[in-house]
């Protein structure tokens, strides 16, 4: 069953309704519309396409309150001041060969993550409205508290950290994180379980050893997802993001920050304004010196930076933001058009449908003429043009690992083979246009139908049709999936040590124009609209959570030649 596109942007339309975006306190500091001037930004998709919005990845407050923002499809990053709205804002060019996905600015450098720590220094005259960015001290190991913040939204696999740096809240190793905090320097942040699964204390003492500097209890209502040390601010005062997210029923999943006095006394929360209508961001979070909390919502038409209201709570130990917060519950009475179907299926084990997933993301290929096409690449307007993903740029005739993103592509991993071998352009990004029978490579919702063994491609908005959804997002299994029809679909892997879900996914963003594998909080997913669903073939099925790291190793590097 694959339903056209028209069916797709009208069912999609059935979205857009959902919890506003954002809340009384919160302030508009910057807004960018669609462009590549000074006052804009990339916006690769509209919302509804049945793929998910790309716009700017990350932000991050800079020493002196400053705001760097990754405009990637732009490749360069934005700096500008947040209370300042008649200031112009300052392009910082990205080098010709990096894709990054994430940003982190500490002691005046600016560091992204591009599959590895890559630290950058501005270069030209300090007040140009466009300098240039090169790369510095490439070659040096990053230390240890510029990791760990990477890994605060996921962009270091807890797998792949030093030991000391994942937080596993039940366990009683891993379970630190190092912050090179603005208001105490280099500090560590002990993390321990509190009231069962409904909470954490947070001991932070001096990175150097000394006496403790605070300890931060933290409780929800239910269930705590993800929590993180983001910043001590000048005056002292720490802040955590946490999520809550329920165990069942109707209930929604909230994202927020939560701020503790110098002392340790909870003061109160930034509510973070996550709805269905704000697209997918790896860094959407950021803390400045002074102690103001931005977000990063990326929409329709413009993405945004606002400075998130504060609310104050004094006389509960207990966080409750109440029932209205998050996105809506979702089921397959909301789209009557659809109906239960009898999808091709054949008997599926979870290792299997993980296993095809890792291939599809580990497959190592070479990049032939014909297969990477004419430079210099086409630009994403009209209906017949083809864009490739930003991982392939460069490599003609080099091997690179991972099967493209192809809008409207579908098919198995010798499908792709075969049209590597015949000639066939692979992947195409403009996901604004009518799929093209003529390239290869697979769309978000191809790739979890491959990895359910699936001849037919099921879109994001027919998955309902073939899957049940979960009660709660605690009960995904390996080889679920988490869905936002009519937008973007994800492959579930397993729990990481500090709570955060671990998916496969086939992306133009996330995975810069492939399949891989990714880490992303799950109480932000939750909220932003995806839901834990179980593909009827495996309802029977109810293994544990495979260990990725060892599936790696049992995963065959398969090899894929063009011509």
């Amino acid at each position: 069953m694959v339903l056209s596109r028209k069916a797709i942007l009208v069912s999609a339309a059935l979205l857009a309704f959902s919890t506003p975006v954002s809340r009384a306190g919160d302030r508009l500091a910057r807004s960018f519309g669609e462009g590549d001037d000074h006052g804009s930004v990339g916006l690769a998709v509209d919302a509804g396409d049945d793929a998910e919005l790309e716009g700017p990845r990350a932000i991050y407050s800079g020493d002196k309150g400053e705001i760097y923002l990754l405009d990637q499809i732009n490749r360069r990053v934005l700096k500008f001041d947040p209370n300042n709205p008649q200031q112009q804002t300052q392009a910082l060019e990205l080098p010709d060969d990096l894709a990054p996905t994430d940003l982190v600015v500490a002691n005046g450098d600016i560091h992204v993550w591009d599959g590895k720590v890559v630290t950058l220094a501005a270069t030209g005259r300090e007040d140009a409205p466009t300098r240039g960015l090169s790369i510095t001290r490439s070659t040096e190991k990053p230390d240890e508290t510029t990791l760990s913040a990477f890994a605060q939204m996921g962009s270091v696999d807890p797998s792949d950290e030093p030991e000391g740096i994942s937080r596993g809240l039940g366990s009683n190793e891993r379970n630190k994180q190092f912050v090179a905090s603005r208001g105490r320097g280099a500090v560590v942040a002990a993390f321990a379980p509190l009231e069962g699964d409904s909470g954490v204390r947070i001991a932070v003492t001096p990175r150097g050893g000394g006496a403790p500097l605070a300890r931060l209890d933290l409780q929800v209502r239910s269930r705590l997802g993800a929590a993180e040390l983001l910043e001590i601010d000048k005056s002292g005062r720490y802040y955590v993001f946490a999520e809550e997210i329920p165990t069942g029923g109707e209930e929604s999943s909230f994202a927020f920050v939560v701020r503790f006095s110098p002392s340790g006394a909870l003061e109160g929360v930034y509510e973070l304004p996550l709805a269905q209508n704000v697209g997918l961001s790896r860094r959407f979070v950021t803390v400045s010196p002074d102690g103001d909390v931005y977000f990063l919502r990326n929409r329709k038409g413009s993405s945004d930076v606002l400075g998130v209201g504060f609310r104050e709570i004094r006389k509960s130990k207990i966080i409750d933001l109440g029932v209205g917060g998050g996105a809506s519950s979702f089921a397959l009475t909301d789209f009557p058009s659809l109906k239960r179907t009898n999808a091709a299926v054949r008997p599926l084990t979870r290792q299997q449908v993980i296993q095809t997933g890792m291939e599809f993301a580990n497959v190592r290929w070479r990049v032939s003429p014909s297969a990477y096409g004419r430079d210099p690449d086409t630009a994403c307007s009209g209906f017949n043009r083809i864009r490739r993903p930003g991982y392939m740029h460069g490599k003609v005739n080099q091997e690179v690992v991972g099967v493209p993103y192809c809008w409207g592509c579908h098919g198995s991993l010798a499908n792709f083979a075969a049209w590597v071998q015949r000639g066939r352009l692979a992947g195409n990004v403009c996901t604004h246009n009518n799929p093209r029978p003529d390239v290869g490579g697979v769309d978000c919702s191809a790739f979890v139908s491959a990895a359910w063994g699936l001849s037919t491609h099921f879109t994001t908005i027919a998955i309902p049709a073939i899957a049940r959804q979960l009660p709660s997002g605690w009960d995904l299994l390996p080889g679920d999936a988490l869905n936002k029809p009519g937008s973007h679909v994800m492959l579930f892997v397993r729990f990481t040590p500090d709570k955060k879900a671990e998916v496969l996914e086939s992306s133009t963003g996330g995975c810069n124009g492939k399949v891989c594998r990714n880490i992303y909080p799950l109480g932000s997913l939750l909220a932003r609209g995806y839901r834990p669903v179980r593909y009827r073939a495996l309802l029977a099925d109810t293994t544990a959570a495979t260990d990725a790291a060892k599936l790696d190793a049992a995963t065959p590097q398969g090899k894929t030649k063009g011509k």
